[in-house]
């Protein structure tokens, strides 16, 4: 394990950031997973096949500590850091952008958990995540009508008694159908000003009320499941409330900005695995009696997508620096996220545009890829969204 360790450290690591022997050895188990269990049932998933296969690994992952690497001992996380959870998301999006997705955000509604809910609330659902007895878990955020601008929500939560009556719906949550356990965003005053009278909810997916739709029929990614999620008359008791009343739209804002460092990282993946990709087809696809790997023309191709993926590299890994010094990041997790996600937009193409018609052909792994990254554009913010936090940081 400590060679396979060293021999990544190598390979992906700059001298800017020096990664701890527990950080490599993380990375590497990733590695790992990823190359022996994921990557065989990825084509799989992206047929609509290999569902269950998922769900085992989603439970492996959970053993090896990948479901709360950020999360305290205390309740059965791995206390790792976000440096170490980046690393993670990455390798596991090399092999399958499906299961890397699932995890990152199982993390990020751990890690809302640990950062505002009550002692009884994260030792009743951080063990439960952390240990793969929930799958995974589901952030409610996005509506039908309020995606970039959450504040527009319109699902409410009523008080009646010693309960809260949830009414509404939740548009594209990622792990919907498999999610144990879900972290809902209602408005709970409509007197008050937009994005003032927010609260945050814990909903455990079992509760009466609670609908769940179809899966969506997406372009990428098609092995993690996206849902909408119906609140009918959904009865959660008083204790169910996640921090404080009227508080829940800064909740969600803070904790968007950790979960950019975790799409940024899956980009990035998917773009480093197509350029791996596409460098090794160059080397042994001959024409003209050279193999295309001596072109000019390809070499600048692979050099370009090259040069931006280390930096979307080092973007991300100063966003994650940061937040694991407690530092302010969410200005540098907007700049990863973007960058990273254009830049790996950019590489996929590269790779198809190098493996010429092979490239545009499902039987490669390319044409995949290119479908499965153009959503990290979109999701946890879109870059147009990206681009007015980084704006706003500037001009303030």
């Amino acid at each position: 394990m400590k060679t396979a360790a060293l021999s990544i450290e190598r390979k992906e690591r700059g001298n800017m950031f020096k990664l701890t022997e527990e950080q490599l050895l993380i990375q590497s188990t990733a590695h790992e997973f990823a190359s022996n269990e994921l990557s065989a049932n990825a084509a799989a998933l992206d047929r609509g096949e290999g569902g269950e296969q998922f769900n085992n690994n989603l439970r492996e992952l959970a053993k090896l500590g990948f479901m709360g690497l950020n999360v305290s001992a205390a309740y059965g996380g791995s206390e790792a850091g976000t440096v170490a959870f980046s690393l993670s998301i990455t390798e596991l999006a090399k092999a399958c952008a499906s299961t890397a997705v699932t995890v990152s955000v199982t993390n990020m509604v751990a890690e809302v958990i640990q950062s505002v809910a009550s002692e009884e609330q994260k030792a009743t659902y951080l063990p439960k995540i952390c240990s793969g007895e929930y799958l995974a878990a589901g952030f409610c955020l996005t509506e039908p009508g309020a995606g970039s601008d959450p504040s527009g929500m319109r699902t409410t939560a009523v008080q009646e008694g010693d309960t809260w009556v949830i009414n509404g719906a939740k548009a594209y949550i990622t792990s919907g159908e498999i999610a144990g356990v879900f972290v809902v965003w209602a408005v709970t005053d409509k007197d008050a000003p937009r994005g003032r009278g927010i609260s945050c909810f814990l909903v455990e997916a079992n509760t009466p009320g609670i609908s769940i739709g179809k899966p969506e029929h997406k372009m990428g990614q098609k092995g993690s499941p996206t849902n909408s999620v119906f609140f009918d008359n959904c009865r959660v008791p008083n204790s169910a409330l996640m921090g404080s009343l009227n508080r829940g739209y800064q909740i969600a804002l803070g904790e968007l900005a950790g979960g950019r460092i975790g799409i940024g990282s899956l980009a990035y993946g998917i773009g480093k695995a197509a350029i791996e990709y596409a460098t090794e087809y160059a080397k042994e696809r001959v024409q003209f009696g050279n193999p295309i790997a001596s072109f000019q023309a390809i070499q600048w191709m692979l050099a370009d997508s090259q040069t931006e993926l280390e930096a979307a590299r080092l973007l991300i890994m100063n966003a994650a620096t940061l937040k694991d010094l407690g530092a302010e990041f969410a200005t540098q997790a907007s700049m990863a996220k973007l960058f990273a996600s254009e830049a790996a937009h950019r590489a996929c193409y590269n790779g198809q545009q190098v493996l010429g018609g092979h490239g545009y052909n499902a039987e490669y792994p390319l044409e995949r890829m290119a479908r499965d990254v153009r959503i990290t554009a979109i999701y946890e913010g879109t870059s147009e969204v990206q681009r007015m936090i980084i704006a706003r940081d500037m001009l303030n």
